[in-house]
């Protein structure tokens, strides 16, 4: 697959600032405008990662974004794909580039998120699963990080000090990100005396819900040696693959898994699948990755990632980070932004901020949260109903 160039990368900082995503978005896109030494009239394709929480103009953010930036003509987009929004959004900017139908796309996700857990759109669905499952059973989110922490405990003898060994070392990463909600460097005790929200897993053990906003300018390779651009960072693979039949291990916001007697089971599970795509895509592997950034919804669904990408066998998770190897400083860093538990989760930003890391990080720009001799990176995310992706940058 060819690769595309990315020109400057930018972030509105998270919080809950209880504005407008647009403000978010806006800010986002012209730092990363400003990143690349790109000017707004040259963007010539506009790819909005989709909110649900924010109204009709969330629906159509690719347009919202471009008008709040100023319409120039250019084409545009809007992708929903739960949390894997952003990198769909970045895997339609890049068909566009690769196809000659544009040189330039900017790629923006924004989100304002409300007090408490994410629920469904109000109305009665009964034909709708992610309305059933809090209708009939009141799972939420952390109700199914739960599930997935307990399966983890129940397989491999992960125990509750292992997940909080997670908070604690992207604690220590998140100090130093000035774009991170959550700055605090907590230890063991402050995870264990936090509440429990879904037995195994405590309120430190599982991520908040955020506004913020993240931005991304890409162009084809051409374009930007053309425009002095001798060295980016390339996208070089993006997965957003679907399970394979039969998907035997549960998640949001299904009730139940398909039977595994139905048929010969697929030779990966479907997070396995996900960076496996990547891969393939880049001609890379797991053993050529310096630094990731993955989905850790909660601190448990982090060590699942460390496996699923590839970094160790099952089961050998929590040795990889008791050993030290997933904090910065170690052989193969994972999430030294802080990840989700430093920021919290702005659906359609999320996937587009951990480009935004790695970016800087293949760039040598990320200050004390450096990963040294940085020169590839994986992403890792899920999302609901089936949606997923892996982005894989190189330098």
């Amino acid at each position: 697959m060819d690769e595309i160039a990315i020109l400057g990368v930018g972030m509105h900082p998270w919080g809950k600032w209880g504005r407008n995503f647009v403000e978010y978005g806006t800010a986002a896109a012209h730092d990363a405008l400003d990143d690349a030494g790109v000017d707004w009239n040259d963007v010539d394709f506009v790819s909005g990662a989709v909110t649900v929480r924010c109204g009709y103009p969330g629906y159509v953010a690719g347009s919202t974004f471009g008008r709040a930036l100023g319409f120039t003509g250019a084409q545009v987009a809007s992708s929903y794909a739960a949390c894997a929004s952003g990198a769909t959004a970045l895997q339609v900017a890049r068909g566009q580039i690769l196809s000659g139908a544009a040189d330039v796309a900017i790629v923006v996700g924004a989100d304002t998120t409300p007090k408490g857990f994410l629920a469904p759109n109000e109305g009665d669905r009964p034909d709708d699963m992610d309305w059933l499952r809090f209708r009939l059973v009141g799972a939420t989110n952390p109700v199914y990080f739960g599930l997935h922490a307990r399966r983890r405990m129940d397989l491999y003898g992960a125990t509750s000090e292992d997940f909080a060994r997670v908070k604690v070392k992207n604690s220590k990463h998140s100090v130093h990100n000035p774009k991170a909600r959550f700055t605090k460097e907590y230890d063991l005790d402050d995870v264990a005396n936090s509440p429990v929200v879904s037995d195994p897993l405590r309120l430190l053990d599982i991520c908040a819900t955020s506004d913020g906003g993240a931005a991304i300018v890409v162009s084809s390779m051409e374009w930007a040696r053309a425009h002095g651009h001798d060295d980016p960072v390339r996208v070089a693979g993006i997965s957003t693959v679907l399970p394979t039949y039969p998907d035997t291990i549960i998640d949001l916001p299904y009730l139940a898994t398909d039977s595994g007697s139905a048929g010969e089971l697929p030779e990966l599970t479907f997070k396995e699948s996900i960076g496996a795509k990547a891969y393939e895509e880049a001609g890379l592997g797991p053993d050529d990755v310096d630094v990731a950034e993955v989905y850790d919804l909660s601190s448990a669904l982090e060590l699942d990632w460390y496996e699923q990408l590839g970094f160790c066998e099952q089961g050998e998770a929590e040795k990889l980070l008791n050993d030290g190897v997933t904090t910065i400083g170690g052989r193969l860093p994972v999430n030294p932004s802080g990840g989700l538990g430093a920021f919290g989760e702005a659906v359609p930003a999320q996937a587009i901020a951990q480009v935004c890391e790695l970016t800087w990080q293949l760039r040598g720009q990320a200050g004390d949260r450096q990963v040294d001799g940085a020169r590839v990176g994986v992403t890792a995310n899920q999302g609901l109903f089936g949606h997923g992706s892996s982005v894989l940058v190189r330098r």
